[in-house]
């Protein structure tokens, strides 16, 4: 699978960049968390938008397998800075001290939600009592369903939960063989469509809805990058800022953007999974407390129900040795 073309390399120029000098580019290793798709939308535009140009940076991009992998990856140094989701994170540096920093928050609201159909009457997350749910085994959803249900007067013995391959999720929900599937906010428009397709409606049960307020991707970087490169650091983190503004006011440029690197995706599925995301992204918190930062309150919250979903000791991480925000960009 081709994952790069030439655009994929950022190279300052003279001639556009007079304070940068010629083949001054600094080489950068972005780490994914998954996959490429429309959630990633930010880092494709700063490529192909030239916005890593501008900042003098020449960027490489390494799938991931979930924010675990990412993190070992950046910890070791194969990778700098990449996407993660703030809990793995916490919980790596509680268990195992990795070291690696969130820099920037992404999406500072979870994705996770129960999908069902209105055939159902499944209206609440209380009516899933007695239902089937099916579920991806890899999926950080798994982690935070007993507290949901907890927190609606539930437990696991009160649903009957299978765990199947991602795909068939879908074809589970549509042809009733499952009552409720798990799944993220990122995939709205695919479920919608099959839906559709299938002549039913689908019905969407935020779990933030019903208290699990938290941070849940971020940019996270490698201690050792951003003690030794912290100018760099600063360049790329300012860079992304700027990328993730224009994917949200520009969506058909961002799935383009994807669609540029990585071929094998059509532009219009990058579109519906970055409008999807992007909700996480830019929201009511994004407001309240302005994009990319991380809130002290909300934070402490977060580790609050990480530590509970892992059974972690709450007094083994302090919340804001986590995260390091000199190098977000002066508002």
């Amino acid at each position: 699978m081709r994952m790069f073309d030439r655009k994929s390399w950022c190279v300052a120029a003279v001639a556009m960049l007079g304070s940068v000098p010629a083949n001054a580019a600094d080489q950068v290793t972005y780490q994914l968390d998954w996959l490429p798709g429309g959630d990633k939308a930010p880092i494709y535009v700063c490529i192909e938008e030239g916005f890593c140009e501008d900042a003098g940076l020449e960027i490489k991009i390494e799938p991931g397998r979930g924010s675990s992998e990412a993190i070992t990856k950046i910890a070791t140094g194969a990778s700098d800075i990449g996407s993660a989701g703030i809990g793995a994170l916490m919980a790596a540096r509680a268990t195992e001290n990795v070291p690696v920093t969130a820099v920037m928050s992404i999406f500072n609201m979870g994705p996770h939600a129960f999908y069902t159909t209105a055939d159902t009457g499944i209206t609440s997350i209380s009516d899933v009592k007695g239902k089937k749910i099916a579920t991806s085994p890899f999926t950080s959803s798994n982690v935070f369903l007993p507290l949901v249900l907890a927190d609606n007067g539930l437990s696991e013995a009160d649903i009957s939960l299978t765990k199947s391959d991602p795909g068939a999720l879908g074809p589970l929900l549509m042809t009733g063989q499952s009552d409720v599937i798990i799944a993220w906010l990122t995939d709205v428009s695919r479920y919608t469509g099959q839906a559709t397709e299938a002549g039913k409606e689908l019905v969407i049960l935020p779990w933030a809805d019903v208290g699990l307020e938290l941070y849940s991707a971020a940019l996270v970087a490698g201690d050792t990058f951003l003690k030794e490169r912290p100018d760099v650091a600063k360049r790329f983190v300012e860079a992304f800022k700027k990328s993730l503004v224009f994917a949200n006011e520009n969506p058909d440029k961002a799935a383009a953007a994807v669609a540029a690197q990585v071929p094998e995706l059509s532009a219009e599925d990058v579109k519906g999974s970055w409008l999807d995301a992007s909700k996480l992204a830019f929201n009511e918190v994004t407001e309240k407390f302005a994009l990319g930062t991380f809130d002290a309150d909300r934070l402490a919250a977060t580790w609050d129900r990480v530590s509970a979903a892992q059974d972690l000791d709450p007094s083994s991480l302090k919340p804001e040795d986590v995260v390091d925000r000199s190098f977000l960009p002066a508002e």
